[in-house]
């Protein structure tokens, strides 16, 4: 996540346009929201397979998030207007336009601000999050806003471990929709990819990070 956060501090630059990023996690990690202090100690000591659990801090606000099994998207860009939440909406149209294109549809959670005393993100489904028909939280995003600009990321949560989810948050949760579950990365990337540029308006570039980038980004990790 340091990448998403030196991204959008290069497009406040003027260094990068909008970008478009997705990717998964090389081993379990729980990522905590910015302003999130209090989680469970157990958080701090937890092993799975016999390698422990990262835990890293998000550049962006909201609860923890088991990153298992999950994609991670990051949509950095600016021009944005509106209040949070009608930003959230302008953002989350190109996930639901190509989710519907993969043959789900997917609609804006409705709990309220109590949300913020469970540590689990995806305890919850708030209107920043994105829901199938039958309830399943598939999609938890965050923003950042700086500058006139915006990071907006976000975990679609694929193919969870449900005993590691009852592990990490002392609760159980019920498995993700066939289709969800069927889908390989490639087609719900190339998907959503081909949703944002017709939702935007803007055609993606493959770009990879050079050494100098990535010297870069590693110098500005963020380390609990």
């Amino acid at each position: 996540m340091s990448i998403d956060r030196w991204l959008l501090q290069q497009h406040i630059l003027g260094q990068i346009p909008p970008t478009l990023r997705f990717y998964t996690w090389s081993q379990p990690t729980i990522s905590l929201g910015y302003h999130q202090r209090h989680y469970p100690e157990h958080w701090r000591s937890l092993v799975w397979h016999n390698r422990s659990i990262d835990l890293v801090k998000r550049p962006t606000g909201g609860r923890g998030v088991l990153h298992q099994g999950d994609l991670t998207y990051a949509l950095i860009g600016s021009g944005f207007v509106g209040k949070r939440v009608e930003v959230y909406q302008q953002i989350c149209q190109f996930l639901i336009d190509g989710w519907r294109s993969l043959g789900g549809e997917l609609g804006y959670g409705t709990a309220g601000t109590g949300y913020i005393h469970n540590p689990n993100c995806f305890g919850t489904a708030t209107s920043a999050d994105l829901v199938c028909a039958d309830g399943y939280k598939l999609i938890g995003s965050a923003q950042l806003i700086k500058s006139g600009a915006i990071l907006q990321h976000g975990s679609m949560r694929l193919n969870p471990d449900l005993e590691l989810f009852e592990k990490v948050f002392g609760e159980s949760i019920e498995l993700p929709p066939n289709l969800v579950s069927q889908l390989t990365i490639p087609q719900i990337i190339d998907a959503l990819t081909k949703a944002a540029e017709s939702h935007f308006q803007i055609k993606f570039e493959m770009q990879p990070l050079s050494d100098r980038e990535w010297s870069q980004i590693n110098g500005d990790s963020i380390a609990i």
